[in-house]
């Protein structure tokens, strides 16, 4: 027995996605895309055990609508987007990227699901903002710019239904979080939000060690 959680080598990681059901082709070669063709900026997209994780979640929670604050080149939206039903823009996904976003459509189009994602290219806070009201989402993931998550947190939490889950990529920041030296913008950013969450008694929140810290919070109210 543990009362910690394990570290993560290359090799346990190796192992852990050896036992993971495996990444279909879609995401397979969207991966591989994505590494060839934005090399500076590939580290951005979630692992295969995150992504797994993010389509199971959304399967117990029986979603029917969520939201991601972050496209990249589509990969989250796929995870997601498999497991909500096959409606029209049961996942909204916002990004600013017409660059990234067209790689994202194509592999969409590729895995059957263009139906279901309706992307909105433009400022996410903007977007949310311009939703009709009563409006609501059963999940919500956020990857995007790291010190601005607490307002996308506050711009998503009313929208969330009752047990909605909330979940925010990056919130270990590489291990940055608890480095005193480490005084980057975006690294204070992860600080801030996620001293934000923990004191915000709308949700029950826990920090989960998948890929660079997976934030999940769920609300009570």
């Amino acid at each position: 027995m543990t009362r910690t959680t394990e570290s993560m080598t290359p090799e346990l990681h190796d192992y852990l996605v050896a036992h993971t059901t495996p990444v279909d082709p879609v995401l397979r070669d969207l991966a591989e895309e994505t590494l060839r063709a934005l090399p500076d900026q590939a580290g951005m997209q979630i692992g295969p055990e995150q992504g797994r994780f993010m389509t199971m979640l959304a399967r117990v929670l029986g979603a029917q609508s969520a939201v991601e604050i972050g496209t990249f080149t589509g990969y989250s939206s796929i995870c997601l987007a498999r497991a909500l039903p096959d409606a029209p823009g049961a996942l909204l996904a916002c990004d600013i990227s017409e660059e990234w976003t067209g790689i994202a459509r194509r592999y969409w189009e590729r895995a059957g699901l263009s139906g279901r994602i309706d992307l909105r290219i433009g400022p996410a806070l903007e977007t949310l903002r311009a939703l009709p009201a009563g409006h609501a989402f059963d999940l919500a993931f956020i990857d995007a710019d790291k010190d601005g998550y607490i307002g996308y947190w506050e711009e998503l939490l009313p929208r969330m239904r009752p047990g909605g889950v909330l979940l925010a990529d990056n919130t270990l920041s590489h291990g940055r979080v608890i480095d005193p030296a480490e005084t980057s913008a975006a690294v204070q950013g992860i600080r801030d939000f996620n001293d934000h969450v923990l004191a915000d008694d709308r949700v029950e929140v826990v920090l989960l060690p998948i890929g660079d810290g997976l934030t999940m919070a769920r609300l009570t109210g």
